[in-house]
């Protein structure tokens, strides 16, 4: 992507209300200086994403997902920063002079384009051999499919035609290289046929990214297969289409204003769901739903409805989804579709209106696990019988930790299975405590072991006690410059951790912080690393309005300094050899330094 000038990169910004662009994806409400609302990043109750016009940052307490204006694009379209740069530019009417790439950047750009561009022109080739006589078979086959022309035209529906290089001569005729045309992954070669067509003679569904760049085909053989021919094909990967990251119909889906998506299996039936209204609906392709996938959808923030085959296969594939789904915080529900087996079925049997019943009765994913569990046993056995309540029981433990919702789900079992509630509750809490592995005793005479697993948590709460001190100290001295004067005499910009942490400090030491050129926001976009822009937010957003009385800021300053003193002399002598004539002088001096320390009264800003 093309690369900008930092003064224009920051005019964008500085022109660009972050609450603007932030308040079109999250309901936002001020406390202070500071707005908050629900995450946009992982789900959650109660609000713990904020955003700080003042600072033009964004940070969330729970996920701890920060940065700026670009960032924010960047991880909720799926943008790169060129692209959320360009984005708000034109949003500002900005004129954005392009700064020029180094050679090895210009010719990766080139060649992204050149494979986007071979993309646009393949489909306007599949496109437009459908419309002619040769593609009448296609054509028909998709309108008995119940879809119309709007629909087709709206999906760039087309035919990819009967002679197996007739898309070669095409894109060589458009000036194609041999080199391109294999990297696309549109034309084979082999030592015996030379270069072919991946796809002829099939119904072609364009795959689309997010901005509806084409970037990939799926191919429906025409007729009945051979043994050796699929009846569906999709593109190879390349470096512009990775399929365990893209669904097809997100570029229509992302715009959706319904609350959820629907997720269903195939082409068809995404565009059989569009066409009845429900925009909203995605499809994964190829192969099974990926976690890539389901951390696209958690960019939405949006719950999930499954809407899979209803045979044995589909079940399956709702069962693997509801578990990566779970795991990544994302809630969903099942819908029935029986009798018929998918989405593009029931439609042209029952309609819009009958599914969205259907949806409004959608199930429970947990109910629909405990269901699908059910059919492992024979009720009517009094052993199977028991040991479906011990699975049932278990499977409540490992999903439900907070007491109350494992209360309501326990209620609503009773109910579904026939289960006295007194029995099933003690069930459950004789489970859990069976479940429970003491830890091992201690050795006679010594003193009681520490597992090793509390003790590796003990050292990494020890470890961010430690960046925490970290962070709150660098918010203060780059916000109160009258803080820094007073640091500066036992801290210097060393004893900060390497990283984000010591390049603030550098730059706060160096006095970078009180001009104006400098702003937090700014540091975001120094950093690529997303781990690093995050860190920057939750640094400047450490220390906001936590203290109030004189005597607050005097203790907070002197332990927080005392800490990080302490920790940098600790550092220091494990580094010096024990020989080191020095070390014990330096070890003096540490020592008074920390009295000193000790008695001395910080000031906070007045």
């Amino acid at each position: 992507m093309a690369r900008f000038s930092s003064d224009k990169i920051e005019e964008v910004r500085e022109r660009t209300d972050i609450l603007d662009v932030i308040g079109q994806y999250v309901h936002l409400e001020r406390r202070g200086n500071t707005y908050f609302g629900l995450c946009p990043f992982h789900s959650e109750k109660t609000p713990s994403f904020s955003v700080t016009p003042s600072k033009g940052m964004y940070y969330c307490f729970g996920c701890h997902k920060g940065g700026n204006v670009f960032t924010f694009l960047e991880e909720k379209e799926n943008m790169t920063f060129p692209e959320a740069v360009e984005e708000l530019a034109n949003r500002a009417g900005i004129d954005l002079p392009k700064v020029e790439m180094s050679q090895e950047e210009r010719k990766r750009q080139d060649r992204r384009s050149r494979l986007m561009d071979i993309h646009k022109d393949a489909a306007t080739y599949f496109y437009k051999t459908m419309r002619s006589d040769e593609g009448e078979r296609a054509r028909r086959y998709f309108l008995d499919r119940g879809l119309s022309p709007e629909t087709m035209q709206k999906f760039g529906l087309g035919y990819s035609g009967a002679k197996s290089d007739s898309l070669y001569q095409y894109l060589k005729s458009k000036g194609y290289s041999d080199d391109l045309m294999k990297a696309s992954g549109l034309v084979t070669y082999k030592e015996d046929r030379g270069p072919h067509d991946r796809f002829w003679n099939r119904a072609m569904f364009p795959i689309m990214d997010p901005r509806r760049h084409v970037i990939a085909f799926g191919g429906r053989v025409m007729g009945t297969p051979g043994e050796h021919t699929p009846k569906y094909l999709n593109s190879p990967e390349t470096e512009i289409f990775n399929k365990r990251k893209t669904l097809y119909g997100m570029h229509i889906a992302r715009g959706t204003r319904r609350k959820e998506f629907i997720l269903c299996e195939g082409y068809m039936d995404v565009i059989s769901m569009h066409q009845a209204g429900f925009d909203n609906t995605v499809a994964s392709l190829g192969t099974a739903l990926t976690a890539e996938n389901v951390e696209v959808l958690k960019n939405y923030r949006k719950p999930v409805l499954l809407s899979y085959d209803s045979d044995h296969a589909g079940i399956d594939a709702t069962l693997k989804a509801i578990r990566l789904f779970k795991g990544a915080g994302i809630p969903c529900r099942v819908i029935n579709m029986k009798p018929y087996k998918d989405p593009d079925e029931f439609m042209k049997a029952l309609g819009a209106e009958e599914y969205e019943k259907r949806i409004a009765s959608a199930e429970n994913s947990f109910l629909f696990e405990i269901r699908m569990m059910m059919r492992e046993y024979d009720l009517t056995d009094p052993q199977q019988k028991t040991a479906f309540q011990v699975a049932m029981a278990d499977r409540v433990i490992q999903n439900f930790p907070i007491e109350m919702e494992r209360n309501n789900y326990i209620d609503v079992l009773c109910r579904n299975y026939q289960m006295p509630l007194d029995s099933f509750k003690r069930l459950v809490a004789d489970e859990a405590r069976n479940g429970v592995r003491p830890e091992l005793p201690a050795k006679e005479g010594g003193p009681s072991p520490l597992p090793i697993q509390r003790r590796a948590e003990r050292l990494k709460s020890a470890d961010e006690g430690m960046q925490e001190s970290e962070r709150l100290l660098l918010s203060w001295m780059a916000e109160y410059p009258m803080i820094l004067e007073q640091v500066k005499p036992f801290l210097g910009p060393y004893d900060f951790t390497e990283g984000v942490h010591l390049d603030l400090a550098e730059a706060i030491y160096r006095g970078d912080t009180s001009q104006e050129s400098y702003s937090p926001a700014a540091l975001i976009s120094s950093y690529e690393l997303e781990e690093d822009q995050a860190e920057v937010a939750r640094i400047f957003h450490t220390g906001e309005n936590i203290l109030e009385k004189p005597e607050d800021w005097t203790k907070a300053l002197q332990e927080t300094v005392f800490r990080l003193k302490q920790r940098a002399i600790t550092e220091e002598q494990k580094r010096m050899d024990p020989r080191d004539p020095d070390r014990l002088k330096r070890t003096i001096e540490g020592r008074k330094l920390l009295d000193q320390l000790r008695r001395t009264d910080f000031r906070g800003p007045q």
